[in-house]
């Protein structure tokens, strides 16, 4: 669920379509292990990554949710370090999306980090509800190059070693995280692809 750092130069895609088996698998396995991608250490949730009204609404239908499963976050200085990290070339218009004074939304967590949405066999959420970042996860894009995060504990990492061998295991084709980081931008308020024109308004910004 935090953000994470790290990467690695990607290979060439694959076909489109999102498979899912392969990363159901790997990911089973990872949290029969220890520690998951979707916990965190109590006290630490300001380093969860935001979630858009689009992302919100469409978990919200799917569970037929009222109210709970998300939290309104303040954009601290730690949260938009971050921010800058994962947008490096984009600083600005992370700055103009979540203003230090501003707040956003984040996936609700239990007293032991966990996510609201997390069960014993993983998460309850169908892949195509889910936010784009978990979705996306532990693969970013960076000036339109496919990467990888490299937290110590992902089980995919560790038997990928590369952006090839991670998708290969995650049965995940390269366009289609292309097309997913593409959605998270616009989700999030950010243009399409990096350097076009900021004319998008904020929509990771808490709207009661």
């Amino acid at each position: 669920m935090r953000f994470n750092g790290g990467g690695v130069d990607a290979g060439q895609g694959t076909p489109d379509g999102e498979g899912t088996r392969g990363r159901t698998y790997v990911c089973a396995r990872c949290a029969g292990l220890g520690p998951t991608c979707c916990e965190m250490s109590p006290g630490q949730e300001e380093a969860c990554f935001p979630v858009s009204d689009l992302e919100r609404q469409r978990i919200s239908d799917h569970l037929a949710l009222s109210r709970g499963g998300f939290v309104e976050e303040r954009n601290s200085r730690a949260f938009v370090t971050n921010l800058h990290r994962l947008f490096p070339r984009e600083r600005r218009v992370v700055d103009a999306l979540f203003p230090a004074r501003g707040t956003h939304l984040r996936l609700s967590t239990d007293a032991r980090g966990r996510c609201q949405f997390l069960a014993a066999a993983g998460c309850i959420l169908p892949n195509e509800v889910r936010p784009y970042y978990c979705r996306l996860f532990p693969f970013w894009v960076v000036s339109g190059r496919l990467c990888v995060f490299a937290p110590a504990g992902c089980l995919a990492h560790r038997e990928g070693r590369s952006v090839a061998g991670m998708l290969e295991s995650l049965d995940v084709p390269a366009a289609r995280l292309l097309d997913l980081h593409s959605r998270l931008r616009l989700a999030w308020g950010f243009p399409p692809e990096e350097g076009m024109a900021f004319v998008t308004p904020a929509l990771a910004r808490l709207h009661p």
